[in-house]
């Protein structure tokens, strides 16, 4: 969509009373530690807040985008055009109904586990580890070690068409790496939980999940997670590792030495570093081993 500079300083000065920023670089809100600036970025408190910013944004014609904790994406090093909402930070907290914990969509997934096992709970103690936000989670059914997202999802809060609604998933609305719950089309103000009272080895597996990670992934380095989607009946990392991929780097990014499912950035790599490794990756796996690997990362950006 094609905005002129007016209508972009007409939208900053209806937003200029929120946490506003402009030609905010994105490599700073991504775990990548990759992109270039945001016309504007626009970090809400609320449902109030994050409505006006969406309102005032198509008045305006001008684009948006959502975001969460940026744990997901690879930003262009050009930026992003328009209007970027982060969801995260203020827009968080918790709350319980019995077994039910409701999340805010800007609450960490890894703090909202935290806390439900610190309350006697289980069954979000996988997500301890995972980096993105409870809005997030919900619109890619993030999973981990088992579990995942649609096992425990009972509602869901979101914007869809201007209005807010609120609904219990339904078949099919969530599936690997998948959900319907997802922007630009919906947008998760919370969502619902329903937990189980804890067994007495969650902190344990807690635990074990913690150091199976530090053990296995590549966490001292920027990455946005596992690279692909896990094709079926294999893991995409040792297809990747088959291939004699390892260690291979682009720029500054690699193929991490620890866990060949993650693209790293070593220092200094760019949106075009990743994306050619990520199409050699591809290219290669696909020459040793006959499968195509789907990015499970969102390219976003000029």
């Amino acid at each position: 969509m094609k905005y002129d500079k007016e209508s972009l300083t007409m939208l900053a000065k209806e937003l200029e009373i929120y946490k506003l920023k402009a030609d905010a670089p994105m490599a700073e809100y991504t775990s990548f530690r990759i992109g270039g600036p945001a016309d504007l970025l626009f970090m809400p408190s609320d449902r109030e807040q994050l409505e006006k910013g969406i309102g005032k944004a198509k008045e305006f014609g001008v684009p948006y985008m959502i975001m969460g904790n940026g744990s997901n994406l690879l930003v262009s090093d050009s930026g992003i055009e328009g209007l970027v909402i982060r969801i995260a930070g203020d827009f968080s907290g918790i709350e319980y109904s019995k077994n039910i914990l409701k999340a805010r969509a800007g609450t960490l997934i890894s703090a909202a586990a935290k806390d439900s096992v610190e309350h006697g709970f289980m069954g979000l103690e996988w997500a301890a580890g995972i980096p993105g936000t409870a809005g997030g989670a919900v619109a890619m059914n993030a999973g981990a070690y088992g579990g995942e997202i649609k096992q425990i999802l009972t509602r869901v809060e979101y914007i869809e068409d201007g209005a807010v609604r609120s609904a219990k998933p339904e078949d099919g609305d969530l599936g690997y790496r998948f959900s319907r719950f997802a922007a630009p089309g919906r947008i998760v103000l919370s969502a619902e939980f329903s937990l189980l009272p804890d067994d007495g080895m969650t902190r344990e597996r807690m635990r074990d999940y913690a150091e199976r990670r530090r053990a296995k992934q590549p966490l001292t380095y920027p990455s946005a997670g596992s690279t692909f989607k896990r094709p079926a009946g294999c893991y995409a990392g040792a297809l990747i590792e088959q291939a004699g991929l390892k260690g291979t780097s682009i720029g500054g990014a690699e193929v991490s030495v620890l866990h060949a499912g993650f693209i790293i950035n070593k220092g200094g790599a760019t949106s075009d570093d990743v994306k050619r490794l990520i199409e050699l990756v591809q290219k290669r796996v696909y020459e040793n081993s006959g499968v195509t690997l789907e990015t499970e990362i969102k390219f976003i950006g000029r």
